[in-house]
């Protein structure tokens, strides 16, 4: 793989609920982490006193978070409804030359900052909700 833009690595929203995705706003920074918990399954039993883990048990989980310069566009009004409304809507995150991830996912933090000789800016933190999907390009 070669290098890639930091810029491609997108943040989208489902505006309506209809697959319509749109990239939120003004973001200049992402980042996406995957998660796994461990079931400690070692017993007396286990080879050399080596921890062991039991595969596929785990609660998986996905984190998205970003920030950048607020825009009061379509998609921060949309970020700021979903919080509020409590809603969990469809996410993609579009990974240069690797591929997309798609799902449900929570708005768990948004936090707005600005200084008086500065731009307005925010961050938005994302949970997963539900099972995802990636799609490889």
């Amino acid at each position: 793989m070669v290098a890639q833009n930091g810029k491609d690595l997108l943040i989208k929203l489902d505006m309506t609920g209809d697959g319509q995705f749109e990239t939120i706003a003004g973001l200049r920074a992402t980042r996406i982490s995957f998660n796994a918990e461990t079931v400690d399954v070692t017993s007396l039993d286990s080879e050399g006193g080596w921890r062991e883990l039991l595969g596929g048990a785990g609660v998986r989980s996905a984190a998205i978070s970003g920030s950048g310069v607020f825009k009061d566009a379509n998609t921060d009004e949309r970020a700021r409804q979903i919080f509020f409304d409590g809603e969990i809507p469809e996410f993609q995150v579009i990974i240069p030359d690797f591929g997309t991830i798609e799902g449900a996912f929570m708005v768990s933090s948004l936090e707005y900052a600005g200084s008086h000789n500065g731009e307005a800016t925010y961050e938005l933190s994302l949970a997963s909700a539900a099972a995802l999907t990636f799609t490889a390009l």
